[in-house]
């Protein structure tokens, strides 16, 4: 649910600069950085390239930190999308309905991206778990706490998710394995998922985009509302907004870390501790982008943030039935073939990563933004 917020409007730029920096890492600046690789002799330029492929398993990168943000992004829109439907004397049932249909419009989305070409005869090979489902079920359960429980409620409710979560995985035996294994034959996850959710998983006994996953993840998103609440609150001065969103970030970063000395904090079991890490860097990264922003009033470079983040959910889908990099190729290839075949998949990667952001300019100043 993009929302677009300007200063003249009272709204915050950094919301749409924040999701766009975000969407820019999933549709061409994570294959742009990863290539660069062994491109050079430079060992930071190898290890921020490393840093964006996912873990086997156990493991932290900064790519495995994008979703999240995106979840938690979505969170905080939904404290400023409720307030106007409010102003527009939307009634409670109204915002159900339209959330829940926002959910499975989302949901059928995610289906379509994760299964293509869609094996229509053959329902098995269908994966039901999707980075799109996974948002609009966040969102729809998200809207329904704030719709009913305050911002204490909805952090005890956080807290109460995440403990169950870790009581289940390190309590509940799996055939074969025991309690509280965390490989990936021997969780309890997995297992659970092999026993109750139909179709075809990832990585055939284990997908991190199965049922017991989505609960923790949801709570990114409630945390997501807590932040758009701060930003919300017109009895507070931008900077002891800034304060309470830093001091927020503090707070769960601290605990990820400590917790993960038993539950270690990595993105494919969706774990408890990762799930705090990633909140309290979203919360970091919200309230940077904020500061400079739309407190310093440094905006002009966060244009081509914008753009991106106006239309995120139109590039997601498009990025993935539309090759930019084969374009990339037919477009450019006779400008940088000289540079040798090394270098060839990383100006690939930077042409798409152009062509994606021309694309959006297009949307953006013919004013079609596409909204769920």
């Amino acid at each position: 649910m993009a929302l677009t917020l300007t200063t003249n409007s009272k709204r915050l730029v950094s919301i749409d600069a924040l999701r766009g920096f975000d969407m820019l890492m999933i549709c061409g600046a994570d294959a742009f950085f990863s290539s660069l690789e062994g491109k050079t002799t430079w060992g930071w330029l190898n290890g921020l390239a490393l840093q964006f492929e996912h873990p086997e398993w156990v493991g932290f990168t900064f790519y495995d930190f994008i979703f999240p943000l995106f979840l938690f992004i979505s969170g905080v829109s939904i404290p400023f999308s409720l307030s106007k439907a409010q102003e527009l004397h939307i009634s409670k049932k109204e915002i159900y309905r339209k959330s829940f249909i926002r959910m499975l419009i989302l949901i059928g989305f995610g289906l379509l991206v994760k299964n293509a070409p869609f094996p229509f005869f053959d329902w098995e090979q269908i994966r039901l778990g999707s980075v799109l489902g996974r948002i609009g079920i966040a969102g729809f359960i998200t809207t329904l706490l704030c719709l009913n429980f305050d911002s204490k409620k909805r952090l005890v409710v956080v807290g109460g998710i995440l403990l169950l979560y870790y009581a289940a995985v390190f309590l509940i035996p799996v055939p074969g394995f025991g309690a509280g294994d965390l490989s990936f034959e021997g969780n309890f996850v997995g297992w659970f998922d092999r026993s109750f959710l139909p179709g075809r998983l990832l990585q055939g006994q284990y997908d991190e985009l199965g049922i017991l996953t989505t609960f923790p993840a949801i709570c990114l998103t409630i945390l997501g509302a807590f932040g758009g609440e701060i930003l919300k609150k017109d009895s507070l001065s931008q900077y002891q907004k800034l304060k309470q969103i830093l001091l927020t970030s503090l707070i769960c970063m601290v605990i990820a870390l400590v917790w993960s000395l038993h539950f270690p904090i990595f993105k494919r079991l969706w774990t408890s501790s990762f799930i705090l890490l990633t909140s309290g860097m979203s919360f970091l990264f919200l309230g940077i982008f904020y500061w400079i922003i739309d407190i310093l009033k440094f905006q002009k470079w966060s244009f081509f943030f914008v753009v991106i983040g106006m239309n995120s959910l139109t590039i997601y889908l498009i990025y993935r039935f539309v090759n930019f990099r084969y374009t990339s190729r037919l477009l450019f290839e006779g400008l940088y073939k000289p540079l040798g075949e090394n270098w060839q998949p990383v100006m690939e990667s930077l042409g798409s990563l152009l062509l994606v952001w021309l694309f959006l300019y297009f949307l953006y100043r013919k004013k079609i933004f596409f909204k769920v």
